[in-house]
Protein backbone atom coordinates (compact mmCIF):
# COMPACT_ATOMS: atom_id res chain seq x y z
CA UNK A 1 0.00 0.00 0.00
CA UNK A 2 1.34 3.58 -1.11
CA UNK A 3 1.64 5.82 2.12
CA UNK A 4 -0.26 9.00 1.32
CA UNK A 5 1.46 11.97 1.50
CA UNK A 6 0.36 15.21 3.52
CA UNK A 7 0.37 18.52 3.21
CA UNK A 8 -0.52 21.14 6.03
CA UNK A 9 -1.54 23.56 3.34
CA UNK A 10 -3.94 21.54 2.02
CA UNK A 11 -5.41 20.51 5.30
CA UNK A 12 -5.67 24.18 5.68
CA UNK A 13 -7.33 24.89 2.21
CA UNK A 14 -4.18 25.60 0.21
CA UNK A 15 -4.18 22.93 -2.36
CA UNK A 16 -1.23 23.43 -4.91
CA UNK A 17 -3.63 22.18 -7.69
CA UNK A 18 -2.52 21.60 -11.11
CA UNK A 19 0.21 24.76 -11.99
CA UNK A 20 -1.43 26.83 -14.59
CA UNK A 21 0.37 29.18 -17.36
CA UNK A 22 3.00 30.64 -15.84
CA UNK A 23 3.43 28.29 -12.82
CA UNK A 24 0.47 29.70 -11.17
CA UNK A 25 -1.21 27.98 -8.84
CA UNK A 26 -5.34 27.53 -9.30
CA UNK A 27 -7.62 29.20 -6.76
CA UNK A 28 -9.64 27.07 -5.02
CA UNK A 29 -13.21 28.86 -2.93
CA UNK A 30 -12.68 25.82 0.18
CA UNK A 31 -12.53 27.54 3.26
CA UNK A 32 -9.47 27.71 4.88
CA UNK A 33 -9.54 25.06 7.66
CA UNK A 34 -9.96 26.70 11.00
CA UNK A 35 -12.13 26.76 13.95
CA UNK A 36 -14.27 29.53 12.48
CA UNK A 37 -14.47 28.92 9.09
CA UNK A 38 -15.55 25.56 9.72
CA UNK A 39 -17.73 26.08 13.05
CA UNK A 40 -15.61 24.24 15.08
CA UNK A 41 -15.84 26.79 17.61
CA UNK A 42 -16.59 25.77 21.02
CA UNK A 43 -20.61 26.39 21.75
CA UNK A 44 -23.09 25.71 24.57
CA UNK A 45 -26.43 24.42 24.16
CA UNK A 46 -29.01 23.77 27.21
CA UNK A 47 -30.69 20.96 27.02
CA UNK A 48 -33.99 21.37 27.96
CA UNK A 49 -35.21 18.64 30.92
CA UNK A 50 -38.44 19.41 33.38
CA UNK A 51 -35.64 19.36 35.77
CA UNK A 52 -34.31 22.68 34.53
CA UNK A 53 -37.84 23.83 32.77
CA UNK A 54 -40.31 23.62 35.96
CA UNK A 55 -38.33 25.64 38.42
CA UNK A 56 -37.60 28.44 35.81
CA UNK A 57 -41.34 28.66 35.22
CA UNK A 58 -42.13 28.35 39.06
CA UNK A 59 -39.37 30.78 40.10
CA UNK A 60 -40.21 33.23 37.30
CA UNK A 61 -44.11 32.80 38.79
CA UNK A 62 -43.02 33.37 41.98
CA UNK A 63 -40.91 36.60 41.66
CA UNK A 64 -43.43 38.19 39.17
CA UNK A 65 -46.37 38.20 41.11
CA UNK A 66 -45.66 39.44 44.43
CA UNK A 67 -44.13 42.56 41.99
CA UNK A 68 -47.06 43.00 39.90
CA UNK A 69 -49.05 43.02 42.95
CA UNK A 70 -47.18 45.47 44.96
CA UNK A 71 -46.99 47.94 42.24
CA UNK A 72 -50.29 47.55 41.37
CA UNK A 73 -51.78 48.27 44.63
CA UNK A 74 -48.92 51.42 45.02
CA UNK A 75 -51.07 52.70 41.71
CA UNK A 76 -53.80 52.76 43.09
CA UNK A 77 -52.97 54.38 46.51
CA UNK A 78 -52.47 57.36 43.87
CA UNK A 79 -55.25 59.86 44.14
CA UNK A 80 -56.21 61.43 40.75
CA UNK A 81 -58.56 63.69 39.68
CA UNK A 82 -59.72 64.72 36.39
CA UNK A 83 -61.44 67.09 34.86
CA UNK A 84 -62.85 67.76 31.19
CA UNK A 85 -62.67 71.56 29.68
CA UNK A 86 -62.99 71.15 25.76
CA UNK A 87 -66.78 72.71 25.95
CA UNK A 88 -68.23 70.55 23.17
CA UNK A 89 -71.30 69.73 25.23
CA UNK A 90 -73.90 72.71 25.57
CA UNK A 91 -74.30 72.56 29.06
CA UNK A 92 -70.55 73.12 29.49
CA UNK A 93 -69.55 76.31 31.02
CA UNK A 94 -67.17 76.75 28.41
CA UNK A 95 -69.16 75.62 25.24
CA UNK A 96 -69.01 79.28 24.49
CA UNK A 97 -65.61 79.95 24.12
CA UNK A 98 -64.80 76.99 22.33
CA UNK A 99 -66.82 77.77 19.58
CA UNK A 100 -66.04 81.33 18.71
CA UNK A 101 -62.06 81.37 19.92
CA UNK A 102 -59.47 81.00 17.23
CA UNK A 103 -56.15 81.78 16.53
CA UNK A 104 -56.90 84.98 15.84
CA UNK A 105 -59.06 86.25 18.53
CA UNK A 106 -57.68 89.60 20.33
CA UNK A 107 -59.91 89.27 23.91
CA UNK A 108 -59.44 85.91 25.67
CA UNK A 109 -62.55 84.12 26.91
CA UNK A 110 -63.06 82.77 30.02
CA UNK A 111 -65.29 80.63 31.63
CA UNK A 112 -65.19 78.58 35.36
CA UNK A 113 -65.85 74.79 35.93
CA UNK A 114 -66.92 73.74 39.80
CA UNK A 115 -66.13 70.28 40.70
CA UNK A 116 -65.81 68.52 43.88
CA UNK A 117 -62.95 66.35 45.72
CA UNK A 118 -63.80 62.98 47.80
CA UNK A 119 -60.81 63.00 49.24
CA UNK A 120 -57.86 64.96 50.69
CA UNK A 121 -54.94 64.81 48.51
CA UNK A 122 -52.06 64.55 50.39
CA UNK A 123 -48.29 65.74 49.68
CA UNK A 124 -47.37 67.78 46.44
CA UNK A 125 -49.77 67.62 44.04
CA UNK A 126 -49.01 68.31 40.62
CA UNK A 127 -51.49 69.81 37.77
CA UNK A 128 -51.33 68.51 34.54
CA UNK A 129 -52.70 69.84 31.27
CA UNK A 130 -53.81 66.71 28.75
CA UNK A 131 -54.59 67.27 24.95
CA UNK A 132 -56.56 63.82 22.93
CA UNK A 133 -55.91 64.21 19.02
CA UNK A 134 -52.93 66.02 18.75
CA UNK A 135 -50.14 64.01 17.19
CA UNK A 136 -46.50 65.47 17.90
CA UNK A 137 -45.15 62.59 16.89
CA UNK A 138 -45.72 63.25 13.21
CA UNK A 139 -42.04 63.10 11.49
CA UNK A 140 -42.23 66.89 9.94
CA UNK A 141 -44.00 68.09 13.39
CA UNK A 142 -40.62 66.55 15.45
CA UNK A 143 -38.32 68.10 12.67
CA UNK A 144 -39.84 71.62 12.70
CA UNK A 145 -37.36 73.20 15.42
CA UNK A 146 -33.87 74.88 15.17
CA UNK A 147 -32.04 73.21 18.45
CA UNK A 148 -29.31 75.77 17.45
CA UNK A 149 -31.18 78.65 18.06
CA UNK A 150 -33.31 76.99 20.92
CA UNK A 151 -29.29 76.86 22.67
CA UNK A 152 -28.97 80.12 22.20
CA UNK A 153 -26.86 80.30 18.88
CA UNK A 154 -26.87 84.17 17.53
CA UNK A 155 -26.31 82.71 14.65
CA UNK A 156 -29.26 80.38 13.89
CA UNK A 157 -31.66 83.34 15.75
CA UNK A 158 -30.32 85.24 12.50
CA UNK A 159 -30.71 82.29 10.05
CA UNK A 160 -32.95 79.82 11.24
CA UNK A 161 -32.70 75.86 9.86
CA UNK A 162 -34.56 75.81 6.84
CA UNK A 163 -36.24 72.27 8.90
CA UNK A 164 -38.75 75.31 10.20
CA UNK A 165 -40.54 76.19 7.14
CA UNK A 166 -43.03 77.22 6.91
CA UNK A 167 -42.60 78.91 10.42
CA UNK A 168 -39.58 80.47 9.70
CA UNK A 169 -40.12 83.60 8.37
CA UNK A 170 -42.81 86.46 8.93
CA UNK A 171 -43.02 89.83 7.99
CA UNK A 172 -39.48 89.91 6.28
CA UNK A 173 -38.34 88.66 9.98
CA UNK A 174 -36.79 85.71 11.18
CA UNK A 175 -39.22 83.68 13.66
CA UNK A 176 -37.85 83.09 17.35
CA UNK A 177 -38.46 80.64 18.47
CA UNK A 178 -38.99 79.04 15.03
CA UNK A 179 -40.90 75.72 13.55
CA UNK A 180 -43.95 74.16 14.35
CA UNK A 181 -43.87 72.75 17.25
CA UNK A 182 -43.35 76.55 19.23
CA UNK A 183 -45.66 78.38 17.03
CA UNK A 184 -48.49 75.43 18.50
CA UNK A 185 -47.51 76.16 22.21
CA UNK A 186 -50.32 75.40 24.54
CA UNK A 187 -51.03 78.60 26.00
CA UNK A 188 -54.22 78.20 28.32
CA UNK A 189 -54.00 79.76 31.53
CA UNK A 190 -55.51 77.39 34.67
CA UNK A 191 -56.25 78.99 37.98
CA UNK A 192 -57.51 76.73 41.14
CA UNK A 193 -59.61 77.93 43.68
CA UNK A 194 -60.95 76.34 47.01
CA UNK A 195 -64.58 77.90 48.05
CA UNK A 196 -65.16 76.98 51.54
CA UNK A 197 -67.97 76.03 53.21
CA UNK A 198 -69.32 79.52 54.21
CA UNK A 199 -68.38 80.32 50.07
CA UNK A 200 -65.63 82.50 50.22
CA UNK A 201 -63.45 81.57 47.62
CA UNK A 202 -59.92 81.57 47.79
CA UNK A 203 -56.98 80.92 45.32
CA UNK A 204 -54.79 77.73 45.94
CA UNK A 205 -50.95 79.12 45.43
CA UNK A 206 -49.23 77.03 42.81
CA UNK A 207 -45.58 77.23 41.63
CA UNK A 208 -44.17 77.64 37.92
CA UNK A 209 -40.40 76.82 38.16
CA UNK A 210 -39.23 73.20 38.97
CA UNK A 211 -41.63 71.47 36.29
CA UNK A 212 -39.04 70.93 33.05
CA UNK A 213 -36.48 68.41 33.48
CA UNK A 214 -33.11 69.38 34.66
CA UNK A 215 -31.32 68.95 31.77
CA UNK A 216 -33.58 70.52 29.24
CA UNK A 217 -33.23 73.80 31.52
CA UNK A 218 -29.76 74.30 31.99
CA UNK A 219 -28.30 72.29 29.41
CA UNK A 220 -30.71 72.37 25.75
CA UNK A 221 -32.45 75.76 26.44
CA UNK A 222 -30.56 79.21 26.65
CA UNK A 223 -31.28 82.42 26.28
CA UNK A 224 -28.85 83.81 23.57
CA UNK A 225 -26.95 87.14 23.98
CA UNK A 226 -24.94 85.08 27.18
CA UNK A 227 -25.88 86.93 30.22
CA UNK A 228 -27.25 89.74 28.95
CA UNK A 229 -30.75 90.43 31.18
CA UNK A 230 -31.76 92.68 28.18
CA UNK A 231 -33.86 90.40 26.21
CA UNK A 232 -35.65 92.94 24.40
CA UNK A 233 -32.58 93.98 22.77
CA UNK A 234 -31.28 90.39 22.32
CA UNK A 235 -34.75 89.15 20.57
CA UNK A 236 -34.55 92.60 18.85
CA UNK A 237 -35.68 92.27 14.75
CA UNK A 238 -37.08 88.78 15.69
CA UNK A 239 -40.72 88.04 15.17
CA UNK A 240 -42.73 86.21 17.20
CA UNK A 241 -44.49 83.06 16.49
CA UNK A 242 -47.37 83.46 14.09
CA UNK A 243 -50.08 81.82 16.94
CA UNK A 244 -48.52 83.65 19.82
CA UNK A 245 -49.90 86.64 21.50
CA UNK A 246 -46.45 88.13 22.88
CA UNK A 247 -43.18 87.93 22.06
CA UNK A 248 -40.80 84.75 23.68
CA UNK A 249 -39.40 87.65 25.86
CA UNK A 250 -42.69 88.35 27.75
CA UNK A 251 -43.12 85.24 28.41
CA UNK A 252 -42.87 85.80 32.28
CA UNK A 253 -41.34 89.01 34.66
CA UNK A 254 -39.21 86.52 35.97
CA UNK A 255 -35.70 86.47 34.50
CA UNK A 256 -35.17 83.13 35.79
CA UNK A 257 -37.77 82.01 33.65
CA UNK A 258 -38.25 84.10 30.53
CA UNK A 259 -37.10 83.74 27.16
CA UNK A 260 -36.03 80.10 25.38
CA UNK A 261 -35.72 79.06 29.33
CA UNK A 262 -39.38 79.38 30.11
CA UNK A 263 -40.38 76.13 31.41
CA UNK A 264 -43.82 76.19 30.44
CA UNK A 265 -42.30 76.15 26.91
CA UNK A 266 -39.10 73.80 27.56
CA UNK A 267 -42.12 71.57 28.53
CA UNK A 268 -44.36 71.79 25.63
CA UNK A 269 -41.03 71.22 23.23
CA UNK A 270 -40.46 68.09 24.72
CA UNK A 271 -42.84 66.43 22.07
CA UNK A 272 -45.02 63.53 23.14
CA UNK A 273 -44.99 60.32 21.44
CA UNK A 274 -48.62 59.30 21.76
CA UNK A 275 -51.73 61.28 20.23
CA UNK A 276 -53.21 61.53 24.05
CA UNK A 277 -50.73 62.75 26.34
CA UNK A 278 -50.25 65.06 29.61
CA UNK A 279 -47.82 67.39 30.32
CA UNK A 280 -46.82 69.21 33.87
CA UNK A 281 -48.43 72.34 34.24
CA UNK A 282 -48.06 73.62 37.76
CA UNK A 283 -46.77 72.09 41.60
CA UNK A 284 -49.32 72.68 44.33
CA UNK A 285 -46.84 72.22 47.94
CA UNK A 286 -47.38 70.66 50.57
CA UNK A 287 -47.21 73.65 53.27
CA UNK A 288 -47.30 71.28 56.31
CA UNK A 289 -47.66 68.08 57.88
CA UNK A 290 -50.88 68.65 59.55
CA UNK A 291 -53.52 69.81 56.85
CA UNK A 292 -53.35 68.24 53.76
CA UNK A 293 -52.87 69.95 50.37
CA UNK A 294 -55.78 69.77 48.96
CA UNK A 295 -59.02 69.12 51.71
CA UNK A 296 -62.11 67.55 50.72
CA UNK A 297 -64.89 70.18 49.49
CA UNK A 298 -65.68 71.92 46.87
CA UNK A 299 -63.36 74.03 43.92
CA UNK A 300 -63.41 75.78 41.21
CA UNK A 301 -60.97 76.06 37.85
CA UNK A 302 -60.97 79.64 35.96
CA UNK A 303 -60.05 78.77 32.22
CA UNK A 304 -58.38 81.34 30.20
CA UNK A 305 -59.49 79.63 26.84
CA UNK A 306 -56.92 80.56 24.69
CA UNK A 307 -55.94 77.01 22.91
CA UNK A 308 -58.55 75.92 20.39
CA UNK A 309 -58.59 72.39 19.59
CA UNK A 310 -61.71 71.98 16.90
CA UNK A 311 -59.33 72.48 14.06
CA UNK A 312 -58.55 68.83 14.37
CA UNK A 313 -61.27 67.60 16.68
CA UNK A 314 -59.25 67.60 20.10
CA UNK A 315 -59.94 67.47 23.69
CA UNK A 316 -58.58 69.21 26.50
CA UNK A 317 -58.60 68.49 30.51
CA UNK A 318 -56.91 69.41 33.33
CA UNK A 319 -55.31 66.53 35.63
CA UNK A 320 -54.25 66.86 39.64
CA UNK A 321 -52.34 63.74 40.65
CA UNK A 322 -50.23 62.51 43.56
CA UNK A 323 -47.32 60.74 42.83
CA UNK A 324 -45.06 58.13 44.53
CA UNK A 325 -41.66 56.15 44.12
CA UNK A 326 -42.72 54.86 40.83
CA UNK A 327 -44.31 58.44 39.75
CA UNK A 328 -47.56 58.88 38.66
CA UNK A 329 -50.67 56.53 38.41
CA UNK A 330 -49.91 53.38 35.45
CA UNK A 331 -51.84 50.20 36.60
CA UNK A 332 -50.59 48.73 33.60
CA UNK A 333 -46.93 48.05 34.61
CA UNK A 334 -48.64 45.83 37.60
CA UNK A 335 -51.28 44.02 36.02
CA UNK A 336 -48.26 42.97 33.02
CA UNK A 337 -46.38 41.41 35.78
CA UNK A 338 -48.82 39.98 37.13
CA UNK A 339 -49.90 38.48 33.73
CA UNK A 340 -46.73 36.94 33.25
CA UNK A 341 -46.38 35.48 36.84
CA UNK A 342 -49.48 34.09 36.61
CA UNK A 343 -48.96 32.42 32.98
CA UNK A 344 -45.57 31.57 34.09
CA UNK A 345 -46.92 29.87 37.38
CA UNK A 346 -50.06 27.74 35.32
CA UNK A 347 -47.61 26.88 32.36
CA UNK A 348 -45.38 25.28 35.34
CA UNK A 349 -48.07 23.52 37.12
CA UNK A 350 -49.91 22.47 33.87
CA UNK A 351 -46.06 20.84 32.75
CA UNK A 352 -45.13 19.07 36.13
CA UNK A 353 -48.81 17.42 36.14
CA UNK A 354 -47.95 16.46 32.37
CA UNK A 355 -44.42 15.30 33.27
CA UNK A 356 -45.67 13.01 36.76
CA UNK A 357 -48.48 11.29 34.51
CA UNK A 358 -46.06 10.67 31.46
CA UNK A 359 -42.77 10.78 32.35
CA UNK A 360 -42.68 7.58 34.08
CA UNK A 361 -44.41 5.60 31.72
CA UNK A 362 -41.49 7.08 28.98
CA UNK A 363 -38.59 6.19 31.30
CA UNK A 364 -40.02 2.64 31.65
CA UNK A 365 -40.04 2.07 28.16
CA UNK A 366 -36.41 2.48 27.82
CA UNK A 367 -35.47 -0.26 30.63
CA UNK A 368 -34.74 -3.35 28.31
CA UNK A 369 -35.98 -6.06 29.52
Amino acid sequence: MMASSYNAKEEDGHHSGTAGLGGTAIRTRKPDNTAFKQQRLPAWQPILTAGTVLPAFFVIGLIFIPIGIGLYVTSNNIKEFEIDYTGTDMSSPCFNCSQSFSWNSTTPCKCTLSFSLDQPFESNVFMYYGLSNFYQNHRRYVKSRDDSQLNGDERSLKEPSKECEPYRINDNKRIAPCGAIANSMFNDTLDLFYIDPNGTKTQIPMIKKGIAWWTDKHVKFRNPGGNNPNLTAVFIDTAKPINWRKPVYELDTDPENNGFINEDFIVWMRTAALPTFRKLYRIIQKKNNMTPTLPRGNYSLEVTYNYPVRSFEGRKRMILSTISWMGGKNPFLGIAYITVGSICFFLGVVLLFIHHKYGNRNNSSDIPS
